[in-house]
């Protein structure tokens, strides 16, 4: 998914107390009160300040320009640390929002300059042009409704692993080499960690990844899962629904074309217009290579006739086919929510050399998404965030 820039976001009000409340809770883990002081104030200007959510527009709403350079650096260079804080709202979203599952989604974020970090030229296969951006992947909590974007991971290209311990010394090496496929399964991991049970199925959208490779980390890591595949990708017949097809190998979509004849009808609803639809699907059993343990190939018809439209692979135990499909289309929440209410928030708006400020900038933005979804002010859910602390 890439994402432009925001031009001009409308303000929509919270009420103060809400946002009191939420952020006492979230915050908690930060060891002084002026850091909780300021990570609530922080919060109120993305929820309110006009246009882009630099630090001077949010100090400029907050507070005036004493308030600026107490911001940033709190920011850019305190020294709290993020993953509390994501925690502590991956367990509040487990309580309010109830998510169905954990959705996995790369973001394309484009960039005018060259100085922010991780901004590099990249070539973004879906629109099949390079693109001067960051590459960001974000673990969502998705219901059928809508999602809340909880942790985030950032691709470091070439460059700036080589040069960002001038700007942020104290990065792990882990995080400097991570791949985008370690960046997608250890943000997952990470917040299964701070949920515990029940663990809820990851939901990924990694086409550009090996499907082998994909499976391969999530199995280690104890994840059930549906990811998104090319048709291209080749697969064994493991189904004895094809018996002249089983222990053939071949593209995906040439495989799930001679089971035409399994489809069944889904319905699902739209994340944006709320309208139902209905597709085909079909399932089979395939293996990735020899070896691999068996998976389930799922193919989505949204025309009857010809080639499936989408393809997912899945390891999610006895779960009807239905119920599959309709979780392999929670990225579409995410997409949208990202639009509707990330982007409003300034969640792609931190601009600096700083790996630990755009993390922190990142994180406060997700709160602020959270205060926007759960309290209605986001134009479709109403009410208030439930069990708020007393």
């Amino acid at each position: 998914m890439r994402v432009e820039p925001p031009e001009s976001p409308g303000r929509r009000y919270v009420p103060d107390s809400i946002v009191g409340d939420v952020c006492a809770e979230l915050f908690a883990s930060l060891p002084r009160s002026d850091q909780r002081q300021k990570g609530e104030l922080y919060v109120r200007g993305l929820l309110r300040a006009e246009g882009r959510k630099s630090v001077r527009n949010i100090a400029a709403y907050v507070g005036g320009r004493a308030a600026e350079q107490s911001l940033h650096h709190f920011v850019a260079s305190s020294t709290w640390d993020w993953a509390p804080v994501r925690a502590a709202l991956a367990r509040y979203l487990e309580r309010t929002l109830r998510p169905r599952a954990w959705v996995v989604r790369p973001m394309v974020i484009s960039k005018a300059g060259t100085e922010s970090v991780g901004v590099a030229p990249r070539f973004v296969s879906g629109i099949g042009q390079v693109v001067n951006s960051q590459e960001a992947f974000g673990v969502w909590a998705v219901d059928d409704e809508s999602g809340c974007p909880v942790n985030w991971r950032l691709a470091l290209p070439g460059k700036w692993r080589d040069n960002i311990r001038s700007v942020s010394p104290h990065i792990p090496e882990s995080e400097l080499a991570a791949s985008p496929l370690d960046c997608a399964v250890r943000a997952a991991r990470q917040v299964q960690g701070w949920t515990g049970p029940p663990r809820r199925p990851v939901v990924l959208d990694l086409q550009d990844a090996d499907p082998a490779a994909v499976a391969r980390r999530l199995n280690l890591a104890g994840l059930p899962f549906v990811c998104a595949v090319r048709g291209t990708v080749r697969v064994g017949c493991a189904d004895p629904a094809l018996p002249g097809a089983e222990g053939r190998a071949m593209a995906a979509h040439q495989l799930l074309l001679m089971a035409r004849t399994l489809r069944r009808p889904v319905t699902w609803t739209d994340p944006v217009t709320q309208v139902p639809g209905t597709s085909l699907v079909a399932g089979l059993r395939v293996t990735l290579g020899e070896g691999t343990e068996p998976l389930l190939l799922l193919g989505e018809w949204t025309d009857p006739r010809g080639w499936p439209q989408r393809y997912w692979i899945s390891r999610l135990g006895d779960m009807p086919l239905g119920a599959q499909l309709r979780l392999a289309r929670l990225v579409g929440n995410v997409d949208a929510d990202f639009a509707r209410i990330s982007v409003p928030v300034g969640l792609t708006d931190f601009s600096g050399r700083s790996y630990e400020g755009w993390h922190r900038h990142t994180t406060l933005a997700s709160v602020a998404h959270a205060v926007r979804l759960l309290t209605g002010t986001d134009g479709r859910r109403g009410g208030q965030p439930a069990d708020l602390p007393a």
